[in-house]
């Protein structure tokens, strides 16, 4: 009985250990699905934290692309590869939508503005025999293009031939079908793009899936609003650009541009030893078009001449307006003859255009070539200058080209002077800077004749006046003699102007500098001293000078008041030469805005406000008031 009793006693137990043990396989099957479970979960987040991080990247990197200042093509076509590459798309394009004219209607087309490097456009290219990227894309208000621009939103589409087929109408369903067929694409995501809220174009991925995560769509949103950011930055870039280069009035560049895009011009010529044209153009009778119609309709006038440049100027020439009324235009790889005949047309366009209220207007035309005229780049725009004004004081309305330089010209009279002024030591300077001036004025160098001579007269200058700026005597003679042209001064009074300007403060020379430079007031003794410098100028240190003798007088009379106030003759008004009175207020003008001993420098508008005091006293009005337009527009 016992026996049975311990047997049952065991079998219990037996079953408690089988019931324990079921327990605990349950348990540690129940923890090892877990773990599995676990397992695949991190699996997948490790595979989604990877694939937001590869999105972050892409974003950081695009990022910093945008604040590299690189050009726009270079950074949508980085973005492109980079999302294509990095997050597994198959190919990625940004399509941008534009508009043209034609037969008098507006018709948007498109065009692929960005695309990544990959397989599958190597392979439609080929299909289609050639870059789509070259190709005017049709724009069909049917497509998903359409859809996605009214809805500003994304749109997914599996009808990859149905899209193609949009775009390019003209390649063979044939050839459409065998794109589709034979590409690992399975839908196009499009994603519209918006610039300051006007709709811009499309970025299109293509993936292998045929469906949109939440994850996914939101990426796709945040990449599009990059994009969109890097074009807002790089059309702002080039807005500031061209503000910078352009002409505000006019459209046309400015003489910043014209100068700088001339230096190339003159190092391709010498390269390539081929001649370029300059034509130079200046609006006949603005000044009369101001006061009669108001500033107004001479905005318009000048406004008409640009757009006539714009019309008849080829895709390689470069129109700039110079400042005023004045504008010029570079034409590479012609010469004389071929620029005659393209300034003739521009003279002739421009006379059959008819204004409102205004009616028709003209142009005074020169023209010089390079190479043909001069080899020297600065000749040739004097030349043009020349010939244009030729043109105006030949009755207007007329092209005239360039002769040219002469044997005997200005720089050569201006530095025979200084040397034979140099070589009698008739100044106070010493032996050792006289010598540096005339090895200066004998071998320029890498420097022009002109600039030989600029830098002689500041050199002078600096003797007796240490606060004087190094390029100022070039300055002043490029205001005056801008100031003499609009006063149709001809060009052998606008040469004498140009060696007046070099020679009429040398009589400074002969004067003690401890008087020139004297901080404290001056006594009427020390006054009437420095009254004499114009004098002394042209007395002792140049009448002996030949070739000089018709630049005496304008240096005698820079001093002279319009309403008979100056010295030394105290002559008034028209008994001044128009040279004499250009000197005095370009020479006041550059005396308020540099520095003295006894008092600092002024702002060119506190010095405009000065002048503007003594107008009709000092100088002479209209000087007054064309100088001031003129500073205005270089300024």
């Amino acid at each position: 009985m016992s026996f049975f009793k311990n047997l049952k006693e065991i079998y219990r137990k037996v079953s408690e250990v089988e019931n324990t043990i079921y327990s605990g396989k349950q348990d540690y099957l129940e923890i090892y699905e877990r773990n599995l479970q676990l397992e695949r979960e991190i699996e997948e987040r490790t595979r989604e934290l990877n694939i937001a991080n590869k999105r972050m990247l892409t974003l950081q990197h695009i990022w910093d692309m945008m604040n590299a200042s690189r050009p726009l093509q270079s950074v949508l076509e980085t973005i492109v590869n980079s999302i294509q590459g990095e997050l597994g798309y198959l190919h990625c394009n940004i399509i941008k939508k534009c508009e043209e004219i034609s037969d008098n209607e507006e018709k948007i087309y498109l065009t692929v503005l960005a695309q990544s490097n990959d397989v599958s456009i190597k392979r439609v290219n080929k299909l289609i025999n050639g870059p789509i990227q070259t190709r005017k894309l049709n724009y069909s208000e049917k497509s998903i293009y359409a859809n996605t621009a009214k809805s500003k939103q994304i749109e997914i589409t599996t009808d990859i031939g149905g899209t193609l087929k949009s775009v390019l109408p003209e390649v063979a369903d044939g050839i459409i079908k065998e794109v589709v067929d034979g590409s690992p694409s399975k839908a196009i995501i499009n994603i519209p793009l918006f610039i300051r809220n006007n709709h811009y174009g499309w970025f299109n991925v293509f993936s292998s899936r045929k469906e949109l995560t939440a994850g996914e769509t939101d990426f796709l949103s945040i990449f599009a609003q990059q994009i969109e950011m890097t074009i807002t930055i790089a059309d702002l870039f080039e807005e500031v650009k061209a503000q910078a280069v352009t002409d505000g009035l006019t459209g046309l560049y400015n003489r910043r541009y014209f100068e700088e895009y001339l230096k190339k011009e003159v190092t391709r010529a010498l390269r390539q030893k081929q001649s370029f044209s300059i034509i130079g153009l200046d609006l006949d009778h603005l000044k009369e078009i101001n006061d009669k119609r108001g500033h107004a309709y001479g905005d318009l006038a000048i406004k008409t001449v640009a757009n006539v440049l714009k019309k008849n100027a080829r895709s390689i020439d470069t129109a700039a307006r110079m400042g005023g009324e004045e504008f010029n235009v570079i034409l590479p790889g012609i010469d004389s003859k071929g620029a005659m005949i393209a300034a003739e047309r521009i003279r002739k366009a421009l006379e059959d255009e008819k204004i409102d209220t205004i009616g028709h207007i003209t142009a005074s035309i020169g023209v010089a070539t390079f190479l043909e005229h001069s080899d020297n780049i600065e000749d040739i725009l004097e030349l043009t200058d020349q010939a244009m004004y030729q043109s105006k004081r030949n009755g207007r309305n007329r092209v005239t080209l360039a002769k040219p330089i002469s044997e005997t010209s200005w720089q050569e009279i201006a530095i025979n002077t200084f040397m034979d002024i140099l070589n009698k030591h008739n100044i106070h300077i010493g032996e050792d800077v006289s010598e540096n001036l005339k090895t200066k004025l004998q071998a320029p160098q890498n420097e022009t004749q002109k600039d030989a001579l600029y830098t002689v007269a500041d050199m002078l200058t600096q003797t007796y006046n240490p606060l004087h700026h190094n390029g100022t005597i070039k300055s002043k003679v490029l205001l005056a003699v801008s100031l003499a042209k609009r006063f149709d001064l001809p060009k052998d009074e606008i040469d004498k102007l140009r060696i007046a300007i070099l020679l009429y403060d040398i009589g400074n020379l002969l004067i003690p500098q401890e008087l020139l430079q004297k901080t404290t007031p001056l006594t009427e003794e020390e006054r009437n001293k420095i009254k004499e410098h114009p004098i002394i100028a042209a007395r002792e240190i140049l009448q002996p000078i030949s070739a000089v003798q018709d630049i005496i007088p304008i240096i005698e009379h820079h001093h002279e008041n319009w309403d008979g106030s100056g010295y030394p003759a105290k002559i008034a008004r028209e008994e001044i030469p128009m040279t004499s009175q250009i000197i005095l207020i370009v020479d006041a003008y550059y005396a308020l805005i540099e520095p003295r001993t006894y008092r600092a420098e002024l702002t060119p508008k506190q010095a405009i406000e000065i002048i503007k005091q003594d107008a009709g006293k000092k100088w002479n009005s209209a000087l007054v008031q064309e100088f001031v337009t003129l500073i205005d527009i270089d300024g």
